[in-house]
């Protein structure tokens, strides 16, 4: 559904975007994932058309990249800030929009019916935009969004800011557009959300570092992660010994990324014994999609700068994986 080949953008001296290939493949819910500058944004406005590439091509619904207009209009687009009008009702806003994608008034209805039933939204026709949450807001967003039913839809991080009841909800409306046969290419700062997508692409610097389902990604890691539970919070020291290549505030626990789990284990302990800080656990865990992404970052020249929740928050949207 989407192929770039060696895309690139530059704004003056400064370059964006570096000779990204990235493929899409129909039926996909496919992450766009790294830290705030890593190009994300920049790379989905080319993909949409709104911005002009340096270098190198985007392709669409399988056709050349010379039929990329024709193929825009299969194409629907949800920018990450709220773009609709606050002094309009919900369903002003969706006649409006619906107009603009060229729709006539009998169809914009029976495609608002469709997804203000799915979004939510049915009981909200008539209230100002301005005065729906921001959860609320992005319902709205993407219902104008999917008005032309669109074969491919992309989203920039269209669950920042909202609250975890919210994702919940619209990650299930992701899903149930996904079943029907929706392609979709989503960025988010959210790990647990990562983890819901088929395919998972990391960005740093401009460029892709990895691009694999999440399971691969953590059978590939390459280290061990080591979960510490300890009776204090200040273990940032950690990070300084030999056998601990970095050390993340998980929650209520450290986790440490080490090369060896044994060698760490025994290092460890021993530093905070002779610190006289008692230990609650110490163990080997699986790594979770956010250590991954923590070591892909700094593979990349970087720091993740990736927004995390409270551990166990999210519990019903990683119910919804099923991959």
């Amino acid at each position: 559904m989407i192929k770039t080949r060696g895309l690139t953008k530059k704004f003056g001296p400064v370059t964006a975007v570096k000779d990204v290939s990235l493929t899409v493949e129909k039926g996909e819910i496919h992450g766009l994932v790294g830290p705030d500058g890593a190009g994300k944004t920049t790379l989905m406005r080319m993909i949409c058309g709104i911005l002009t590439p340096t270098g190198g091509s985007v392709s669409l619904m399988g056709g050349s990249p010379r039929d990329i207009e024709r193929q825009k209009a299969l194409l629907g687009y949800m920018p990450q800030r709220f773009s609709l009008y606050g002094d309009l009702t919900v369903m002003e806003n969706i006649y409006f929009f619906g107009r603009l994608y060229g729709l006539n008034a009998g169809a914009v209805r029976q495609r608002a019916g469709e997804m203000l039933e799915i979004t939510g939204l049915a009981a909200f026709k008539s209230r100002l935009a301005d005065n729906l949450s921001g959860g609320m807001k992005q319902k709205l967003a993407l219902t104008c969004a999917l008005l032309p039913k669109p074969r491919l839809i992309v989203l920039d991080e269209p669950t920042y800011g909202v609250d975890p009841e919210f994702r919940k909800e619209f990650w299930k409306i992701l899903y149930r557009l996904n079943g029907e046969g929706l392609t979709i290419l989503v960025s988010t700062p959210y790990m647990d959300e990562a983890e819901l997508c088929r395919k998972v692409t990391f960005m740093e610097g401009g460029r892709v570092v990895a691009s694999d389902s999440p399971g691969n990604l953590k059978r590939n890691f390459g280290y061990k992660i080591l979960e510490l539970r300890a009776g204090s919070k200040d273990l940032d020291f950690l990070s300084g010994l030999p056998e601990v290549l970095d050390a993340e505030v998980f929650g209520d626990s450290y986790h440490l990324r080490v090369a060896d789990a044994a060698a760490g284990i025994r290092a460890v302990r021993e530093c905070l014994e002779n610190r006289g800080i008692g230990i609650g656990s110490l163990k080997e865990i699986q790594p979770s999609m956010e250590d991954v992404f923590v070591a892909l970052a700094e593979k990349g020249g970087g720091r993740p700068g990736i927004r995390r929740d409270h551990p166990g928050t999210d519990q019903e949207i990683r119910k919804l994986h099923r991959r």
